[in-house]
């Protein structure tokens, strides 16, 4: 589970603090360092525990006593430093004797807390827990599990539904082709049909006959003994017969690396395919192909490439161990269903009849399309689902799966349930993924989430954290290869990517969203509020939320939400979600300044604000402050009393308040659509990495060399109010600056940009009237990404444009220019991949040399741009139709319109909810 990592956070926060806040601490900190030690010392037994606890219910309690043992501990520190910090202010003689009494209050609990871990301790050690690493690696519960989920190809399903392309191509992969050997791997989440697709085509008569003599399937399981492997592999190309009971014996008896030599030797000399399905990391295809960590791309001694068109097919949940297998074959990822598709499986499970289900009464179609809804496309969730409803076809026992199907999918054939399976995955999770895992439960169903808000959440929560802890400029970066390795487990599905292939947004499947939300309400992780499980007088408070319950998501109205007694004083993170467009008044905010005193994350995104009450100043250790979309005008002047706040998220706002200059810990400050222009400093904010939607005035008038950390920097506003030569001398001061975005008022406009000063820069976007576009010397001599948006230039810019050395990706958006033509010249664009031309009303035809732009992957221009050239681009990766164009964007497209190529590829793909279901 999540527990090791989380009570890892939570002591490193714990130590932390005890630097941090000595001058509060005094009088307690030789107890707080000691509790401190314990914490720590119980921590080196937990990474075995949080292994074994999902089969032993000893083991699970125990961790729950640690893991609360913690968290009490982080409650004292953090509740007696706020009221030292609140008695601090008063100099009055009672103030004095206050002091006192509460550093004997906390004396007492830290004595009480040390007393509980010594009774966690001893009680390890009564329940024999104290060798958790020793006895059996896998309990009988878990045996019996992977004997449950053993596949065989000979059971192969008989109600298969929308594999038929799929099969296909994966039967071309296998038997055509090079002849090197090649590992071809299907991957997807748990549940979506891996193996079925693999026994569909294991057994498809093309493949028969390609492998007359040389085919064997073998089952991998989350416990991978290579030993085991071997042995079924052997039992069914060797050992085929009665008279190979001499060789059986003779072979069980030999050493694991005895058994890899002797399938090495079998298959050297044939044509063979081998199934290894369920394979579930690197380290286990290493360990089965004997490939050498030290060299990943050796092929290894146990299947050996003889050249004749030997295959491995691969099933796993993670696309890194495809990719790892084999770095020349393309991973084929298997998608959800469609909703047709769906329809039609469940039909042949429930109804025995996937060919004329209407025939069935109405009521029993309406609840079943309904449920089949619900399974989002999962096959294994639509089959365990048809096939308990096939038992009984009564409108009473379909009413109440229909009512209860998250409860009946979970326990449906128990140790094969949809979400016994899914629990593979997570149980499967390093333990620093398990709590980002566990942070997409607050979102609610179908939600698509903000990966940039994501990260910054994780950051704030402290799940993120860097190769060196002082080092806060790799933790987005860490935050997003986190992101990536989740969606490449099939955990996070993707739903929007950039043009340099970046994540943009992602959703969480029901299904797995509702794994996750059973994990964290184990571990009081968090707990939700939803507005259709509305709160009845006969709820207690206290069985609404737990007390020690650290975050809560509420899907419900603000009123409803502030009038319920708060139980939940050591709540770290309070989010809301689909709130209506109620105004929130001033006194229904004043209570999470009342109730909350330690909050640590803060999002009212979305939620309409009539003011923000000076108490939210009171939250010292708030770190993240999301307050975009919420209609709010003006911030109160305490705000700079948040010493903590990392992020702050607001727009369109009057004005800024001028003190955000105190806030010292601040890293990610975006205020973009400020409405006047008043003076803002932002100069003492040495830590600051992110500054999106400052004015050009405000920005002048800061000292931009003491922002030695900034990487990602936007500015708005009237242009012509600033000195150009000043403005870039300021900018080229950012020494780290990867990123700047300039945008225009509608009255404003740019001069010629010189931006040579600034060797760091590989990001830039411009939005507004252009006078004149800058000579290619003028721009950064690192850039590599270049918007140009709204700039109105009456001259052709590529011809300046195309002798960017390194730039990679180039778009022209909204009028950008205004010609009608558009020429790239031979050697034009040396290293560009990615063009985009979008909202180019005027331009009628582009022209591109033989020669230019030789590596270009992606290209998108207007449907009306006729292009001449095309066909000497060697590189472009796909061409869709006009039609899927007009699909995809929304444009009106003529049938006998000009030319149009639309090269874009997965990193342009918008994933469609709604399309996704079938709707």
């Amino acid at each position: 589970m999540a527990t090791e990592a989380l009570v890892s956070f939570a002591v490193e926060r714990l130590g932390d603090k005890l630097i941090q806040e000595a001058k509060f601490l005094k009088g307690v900190s030789r107890q707080a360092d000691r509790l401190h030690r314990d914490l720590r010392a119980m921590q080196c037994f937990l990474e075995e525990a949080d292994k074994k606890q999902e089969e032993d219910s000893r083991v699970r309690n125990w961790v729950s006593d640690i893991r609360e043992a913690v968290y009490n501990a982080e409650d004292i520190i953090d509740m007696f430093i706020l009221n030292a910090q609140s008695l601090r202010r008063n100099f009055f003689l009672k103030c004095g004797f206050k002091k006192l009494i509460n550093r004997y209050k906390v004396g007492k609990k830290i004595e009480a807390l040390q007393l509980g871990l010594l009774d966690i301790s001893n009680r390890r050690e009564a329940l024999g827990i104290k060798n958790i690493g020793e006895g059996r690696s896998r309990s009988a519960e878990n045996q019996m599990l992977q004997g449950l989920r053993r596949s065989s190809p000979h059971a192969e399903e008989h109600v298969v539904v929308g594999l038929e392309k799929e099969a296909d191509e994966l039967v071309n992969q296998l038997i055509g082709g090079d002849l090197r050997r090649r590992v071809i791997s299907l991957v997807g989440m748990g549940g979506i049909g891996k193996t079925t697709l693999a026994k569909k085509v294991y057994n498809h008569r093309q493949v028969v006959e390609c492998f007359p003599d040389c085919r064997a399937w073998a089952y991998v399981s989350p416990d991978c003994r290579p030993r085991d492997v071997y042995m079924q592999i052997i039992k069914q190309l060797v050992c085929t017969s009665t008279k190979d009971q001499q060789v059986l014996e003779m072979v069980e008896k030999l050493q694991e690396h005895e058994l890899g030599d002797f399938l090495h030797e079998h298959l050297k000399e044939k044509r063979y395919l081998i199934v290894l399905d369920d394979v579930w990391s690197c380290r286990d295809w290493n360990c089965l192909a004997k490939v050498s960590s030290n060299d990943p791309d050796c092929l290894g001694n146990v299947f050996p490439d003889g050249g004749n068109g030997s295959r491995l097919l691969l099933t796993t949940r993670d696309k890194d161990v495809a990719l790892h297998a084999d770095a020349r074959s393309t991973p084929q990822e298997m998608q959800l269903l469609s909703k047709q598709k769906s329809w039609n499986l469940f039909c042949g499970k429930a109804f025995l009849d996937h060919v004329d289900a209407d025939r069935y009464p109405p009521d029993l179609v309406q609840l079943g399309r309904e449920m089949v809804d619900k399974c989002n496309g999962l096959p294994l969730a639509i089959v365990v689902l048809g096939g308990l409803l096939s038992r009984d076809m009564s409108h009473t026992e379909w009413r109440k799966v229909h009512d209860n199907i998250n409860a009946y999918l979970a326990k449906e054939g128990s140790q094969t349930g949809v979400m016994t399976v899914l629990n593979l995955s997570y149980i499967d999770l390093p333990s620093y993924l398990k709590p980002c895992f566990l942070h997409l439960s607050l979102f609610p169903e179908d939600y698509v989430i903000s990966t940039r808000k994501l990260f910054l959440l994780w950051i704030a929560e402290g799940f993120v954290l860097s190769a060196e802890q002082a080092d806060q400029q790799s933790m987005k970066v860490t935050a997003e290869v986190y992101l990536n390795e989740l969606i490449n487990r099939n955990l996070i599905q993707v739903v929007r990517m950039s043009v340099n292939a970046r994540v943009v947004e992602c959703r969480v499947h029901d299904l797995m969203r509702e794994l996750a939300i059973r994990k964290a309400k184990e571990q009081n992780f968090f707990r939700t509020h939803d507005i259709e499980d509305p709160l009845s007088s006969s709820t207690s408070n206290s069985s609404l939320f737990s007390s020690k319950c650290r975050r809560q998501s509420i899907y419900s109205d603000m009123e409803r939400y502030a009038s319920v007694e708060q139980n939940t004083p050591y709540l770290r993170s309070l989010l809301f979600f689909n709130l209506g467009h109620e105004i929130c008044r001033f006194s229904q905010l004043d209570f999470i300044g009342k109730c909350f005193k330690v909050l640590r994350v803060l999002d009212l995104e979305g939620v309409k604000v009539e003011s923000l009450p000076s108490i939210v100043g009171t939250l010292i250790y708030l770190r993240y402050l999301g307050l975009r979309h919420t209609g709010l005008k003006l911030l109160p002047l305490s705000i700079g009393n948040l010493r903590s706040l990392q992020t702050l998220d607001v727009n369109n706002l009057k004005q800024v308040p001028n003190v955000i200059w105190k806030i010292q810990n601040m890293r990610y400050l975006y205020m973009e659509g400020q409405k006047y222009d008043i003076p803002l400093k932002i100069d003492t904010l040495e830590n600051l990495q992110v500054l999106s939607g400052i004015t050009f005035k405000q920005w002048i008038q800061n000292n931009s060399s003491k922002l030695t950390c900034l990487g990602k920097l936007k500015l708005e506003g009237r242009y012509e109010l600033v000195e150009g030569v000043e403005f870039w001398k300021s900018i080229a001061k950012l020494r780290v600056l990867k990123s700047l975005y300039l945008k225009a008022s509608d009255e404003s406009s740019f001069p010629s940009l010189g931006m040579d000063s600034c060797p760091y820069l590989s990001k830039f976007d411009i939005k507004g009237h252009m006078q004149k576009l800058s000579e290619s010397f003028q721009f950064p001599p690192n850039l590599s990404q270049l918007t140009l948006d709204s700039c109105r230039l009456d001259c052709d810019p590529m011809p300046i444009l195309e002798k960017l050395p390194k730039l990679l990706t180039l778009r022209l958006r909204a009028e950008s220019y205004l010609g009608t033509e558009m020429h790239v010249s031979a050697n034009g664009f040396p290293q560009l991949k990615v063009l985009q031309l979008f909202e180019l009303s005027k331009v009628i035809k582009l022209n591109i040399e033989n020669g230019a732009i030789p590596w270009l992957m992606q290209l998108h221009c207007q449907f009306s741009t006729r292009i001449s050239g095309v066909d000497k681009l060697s590189n472009l990766v796909e061409r869709q139709p006009i039609e899927m164009v007009k699909k995809n964007f929304g444009h009106a497209v003529e049938k006998n319109s000009a030319v149009a190529v639309e090269m874009i590829g997965p990193i342009f793909s918008r994933w469609d909810s709604t399309q996704e279901k079938g709707s």
